[in-house]
């Protein structure tokens, strides 16, 4: 495709991402109420428990088995960004650190040399339904950084900058947007370092509204994901919601909302460059140090699992919260419940 925009595909379950990015995903599940497990009030038969992801269905278990959401799971080698829009993530790691967090929230975790965690979604309410929204973004680490301490931030919605202008809400969660400054990442993220130019923007626009990206440099990679609307256009081609545009992060790009609200995520940042071994939840470099992973996981398991049981979720009403492996804790007004 000529011109600014480089390529166009439709978005599947997993999104298409460059490097610096590893892995997007868009989770959005429509969950009935919650019983006393906070889990769904609601029969399970005929489901792939522990294997849930039917897509057709309005809601899903994923690895869930009573709570849905992920059970216990290891990562090395690169971080995680989760950001909820609507809903509760309950997160717990094998440093013995946890929260509750949503509505806004982002949850910023960097693996470094290896973790493990869950992240469950509580059914909070018992007398009406629990929609969810999240994005799960992976980010890679460069191999100077692939064995740093892990580190799990809180970036709680109301300290995170929205730009707004001419029907135009720009939530800035890493990087910066027409002088708004997102708040700083773990210590040894990719993104921290401001010459590597990592953008995550969540933008909502009303209909008739214009929004602009400024030109980066030759290298920078650029994507739009439109997720949610009708159409847009992006410098000059009308673009059908449900596709990611690739485009050349040189050049400025105008995006014009067609028709109704539109909401899109942008990810962009400068690339790592190296080469990139993957396999299961281990981000590395060679083939060779993601066998060593799995040995040393095998062996150490990271630290262990400090939790009873694989899944854990907290109590219904604790509001959002996080207690971090220092001992430091913060805690969120309980009325976003």
């Amino acid at each position: 495709m000529a011109g600014k925009i480089i390529e166009t595909g439709k978005l599947g379950f997993v999104w298409t991402t460059d490097d610096p990015f590893l892995f997007c995903v868009h989770h959005r599940d429509d969950y009935p109420s919650g019983n006393n497990e906070q889990g769904p009030a609601a029969s399970l038969d005929g489901r792939d428990m522990g294997r849930d992801f039917d897509a057709s269905l309005p809601w899903r278990m994923y690895h869930g088995e009573t709570a849905p959401g992920f059970p216990v799971h290891p990562h090395r080698g690169f971080e995680t960004v989760t950001i909820v829009l609507e809903g509760f993530v309950d997160h717990s790691d094998s440093s013995g650190a946890s929260g509750r967090y949503g509505q806004g929230d982002v949850q910023w975790m960097t693996a470094g040399s290896g973790m493990q965690h869950s992240e469950m979604f509580p059914l909070v309410f018992g007398d009406r339904g629990n929609p969810l929204e999240l994005f799960q973004i992976w980010l890679n680490l460069p191999k100077k950084s692939k064995l740093c301490n892990p580190h799990y931030k809180m970036l709680w919605n109301e300290d995170i900058p929205v730009k707004e202008s001419n029907g135009v809400r720009v939530k800035v969660i890493a990087g910066s947007f027409d002088g708004a400054i997102a708040v700083a990442p773990p210590p040894d993220s990719w993104a921290g370092n401001p010459d590597k130019c990592v953008k995550i923007l969540l933008l909502d626009m009303d209909e008739g509204s214009e929004a602009s990206l400024p030109p980066g440099s030759a290298s920078l990679n650029r994507s739009i994901y439109f997720f949610s609307g009708t159409s847009i256009d992006v410098d000059g081609t009308k673009i059908k919601s449900g596709h990611r545009i690739k485009l050349n992060g040189s050049e400025r790009t105008n995006i014009i909302a067609c028709s109704g609200e539109c909401r899109l995520l942008v990810l962009e940042g400068e690339p790592i460059g190296e080469p990139v071994a993957a396999q299961g939840p281990f981000v590395m470099n060679t083939r060779e140090e993601i066998m060593e992973a799995y040995r040393e996981y095998r062996k150490t398991e990271f630290g262990g699992w400090p939790w009873e049981s694989e899944g854990p979720v907290h109590n219904r009403t604790s509001g959002r919260f996080a207690l971090y492996a220092d001992g430091t804790s913060e805690y969120k007004d309980v009325e976003k419940i």
